[in-house]
């Protein structure tokens, strides 16, 4: 792993344009071809190559340029060094996956184990499904055979979150007549239990799990 802390310019040419002028950052290559540029405030990179990106150094005019190419779609990032601070390069060995509980998959998993949650009858079909308008957390059926959205959040709901379901709802109404669309959630904000009821939209309390350090779930109930 590469990392500089250096005075520097940078020039980005892809699928749009963009200049900064000098000024002291910290750049970072991984090995796996990620490229990023920070500034000294906020902690996304000003700048940034996703995995996969091909980095050289060349020396232009006597300076040093760093290059990032990615192939597709077609992307450059260069970062011309006008003074160096400090370069530090570690062989770094970490062979270990985040794992995340509570989590909007895990609470996927859990209702797909237990549908009962969501209410008696409950069927569910579809996770991630994918409807044209967006990806449809988890599509089923209820009782009476109507087709419905589950918008799942692991967090206090939204106005975002409940518009979010308004639109998959919408956007399924066109080919099936009867759709139901319920947000799943620890809680709602005031803002959003307005717009619910006002769109004709459905609420179901529901705890992400959470586990142990054993990786047991403890909680599968609904609250």
């Amino acid at each position: 792993m590469l990392t500089i802390f250096a005075r520097c310019k940078v020039h980005y040419d892809g699928r749009a344009k963009s200049e900064l002028g000098s000024g002291d950052r910290v750049i970072i290559v991984k090995p796996d071809g990620s490229f990023l540029i920070h500034q000294n405030r906020k902690r996304e990179p000003v700048n940034w190559q996703p995995p996969g990106s091909f980095v050289t150094l060349e020396e232009r005019d006597g300076t040093l340029v760093l290059r990032s190419v990615r192939r597709k779609p077609k992307e450059i990032l260069e970062v011309e060094l006008d003074e160096v601070y400090l370069v530090s390069v570690f062989r770094a060995e970490d062979y270990e996956e985040l794992a995340l509980t509570g989590s909007e998959a895990e609470m996927a998993e859990m209702i797909f184990e237990n549908p009962e949650l969501i209410e008696p009858g409950f069927k569910p079909l579809f996770r991630e499904k994918d409807i044209g308008h967006g990806i449809v957390d988890i599509l089923g059926r209820d009782e009476s055979g109507n087709l419905v959205v589950l918008e799942l959040k692991r967090r206090k709901a939204d106005l975002h979150a409940v518009s979010q379901l308004k639109r998959y709802v919408e956007a399924l109404k066109k080919e099936h007549p009867d759709v139901r669309g319920i947000l799943v959630a620890p809680s709602l904000t005031s803002g959003a239990k307005k717009l619910l009821q006002k769109e004709g939209l459905e609420f179901k309390k529901v705890e992400p799990p959470k586990r142990d350090r054993s990786g047991r779930g403890r909680q599968t109930t609904l609250l």
